[in-house]
């Protein structure tokens, strides 16, 4: 799976669910039922460091057939908002205002209203997307110390190639400068390039 690039806020919300102890919520979960499905299919979204759309959620449930029908989904939709005020769900804040609202689970392990433990993940699968949420961490870490690598270089292959032109446009071209100018520029470029191909 390629790592998916996650804002601090995501990364916060799924390390919280995997710390969190069993959640009191005052709906049933039973198996077979819509609210258990979608708990269990929010749960396998957030193994793999995503938050799914209503859409999402339906295709992976139903088909991509019954994410078309407005109706169905208005259905999954209420459903879904009454889970949030059992304290089963959370509505995250769109990113744009025309995106679907996305979800995201409270918890991993639930009380329901019939005071039945619900697991939605193993102990293992909590461990895997921890590693895999450590992974992107380290990732998202990386990108931006290479970032503050990269920035530099740029900056002094953008001025040795203005420090060449610059002596080529003299009446009298001044060899140390143009020599120089063009060392600098090709072996940034050079550990520029180096950098980049190892990302």
């Amino acid at each position: 799976m390629s790592q998916r690039r996650l804002p601090p806020a995501e990364m916060k919300i799924l390390e919280e669910v995997a710390r969190t102890e069993p959640v009191v919520g005052n709906i049933r979960l039973r198996e077979g039922e819509y609210q258990y499905s979608l708990v269990k299919a929010i749960a396998s979204f957030e193994l793999e460091l995503m938050f799914p759309d209503v859409k999402d959620l339906i295709r992976r449930l139903f088909g991509e057939e019954k994410s078309s029908d407005l109706q169905f989904v208005r259905k999954i939709q209420t459903i879904l908002k009454k889970m949030e005020k059992s304290n089963i769900v959370r509505i995250l804040p769109k990113k744009n205002p025309w995106q679907l609202q996305r979800y995201a689970l409270s918890s991993f392990k639930f009380r329901d209203s019939d005071k039945n433990l619900v697991v939605l993940a193993t102990d293992q699968q909590v461990k895997q997307m921890q590693d895999l949420l450590h992974s992107a961490l380290t990732q998202q870490e990386k990108g931006r110390r290479d970032y503050f690598k990269v920035l530099p270089l740029m900056l002094v292959v953008i001025a040795s190639y203005f420090a060449v032109v610059w002596a080529l446009t003299q009446p009298v071209i001044n060899a140390v400068i143009f020599i120089s100018g063009l060392f600098v520029s090709v072996t940034c470029s050079v550990i520029l390039g180096e950098i980049l191909s190892t990302k």
